[in-house]
């Protein structure tokens, strides 16, 4: 994993120069174009990923639901957003390089999670505040992002089933989901204590851990780009 500043220079485009509107425009564009690297997403992405995750958190907390109104508003606000930062460059004056981005990172946040949505391993409303991540920061900094949250949930996790002393169990059913995904079929079908949906189900409010994965990533891109 490589973390790197957004707005260090990097090789320019001669075939696609940049003409941005903005200082904040000149960052979001070179950002847009690195490679496989994680970035610090501009300030205005920034401020509007943390304002997303810290209400899904708090909401998933205080009710185990995430409203649909914040994570469409999160999609909407990153593709609007991206467009604007992302405007300016010859190639895509009215920002539609800025959508593109932000549509990537839309697209496999939602394919990944719905799939464990699939799985009952999340639930609705944890795969559409994904998508709105994804869409905010692009598909190179929500793969980030997901390793980040995939390792911060799994210690959650392991903590919780500790202290519940479900250890001998939770090791269990994971041979068990192992066993059924040989075969082809879902673990939750013959066990309910592996149903998201379920009130036997470990109980993890997985939006916050999304929050708290988002906040990591953001420190730890800070700290190593300095």
């Amino acid at each position: 994993m490589i973390f790197h500043q957004s707005d260090q220079s990097l090789p320019p485009d001669n075939n696609q120069p940049l003409t941005p509107v903005s200082n904040e425009a000149d960052k979001a564009a070179r950002y847009n174009q690195g490679s496989m690297n994680f970035t610090l997403p501009p300030p205005g992405a920034e401020a509007l990923l943390l304002a997303i995750v810290v209400g899904a958190a708090i909401y998933d907390f205080r009710y185990r639901r995430i409203p649909n109104w914040l994570t469409v508003s999160g999609v909407v606000a990153g593709l609007i957003l991206n467009s604007f930062l992302y405007q300016g460059t010859s190639s895509s004056p009215f920002g539609f390089n800025g959508l593109f981005f932000a549509l990537k990172g839309l697209g496999l946040a939602f394919l990944v999670y719905v799939f464990l949505y699939a799985l009952r391993a999340m639930g609705a409303g944890d795969v559409k505040l994904m998508a709105a991540v994804g869409a905010i920061v692009g598909w190179e900094n929500w793969f980030g992002i997901f390793v980040v949250t995939a390792i911060l949930g799994g210690v959650v996790s392991l903590i919780l089933v500790v202290a519940r002393g479900r250890l001998q169990k939770t090791l269990f059913n994971v041979g068990f989901i192992l066993s059924e995904m040989k075969s082809g079929r879902p673990a939750y079908l013959k066990n309910e204590e592996l149903d998201v949906k379920s009130k036997k189900s470990l109980g993890l409010p997985h939006g916050a851990v999304i929050a708290a994965g988002c906040i990591l990533f953001q420190a730890l891109s800070a700290h190593y780009t300095k």
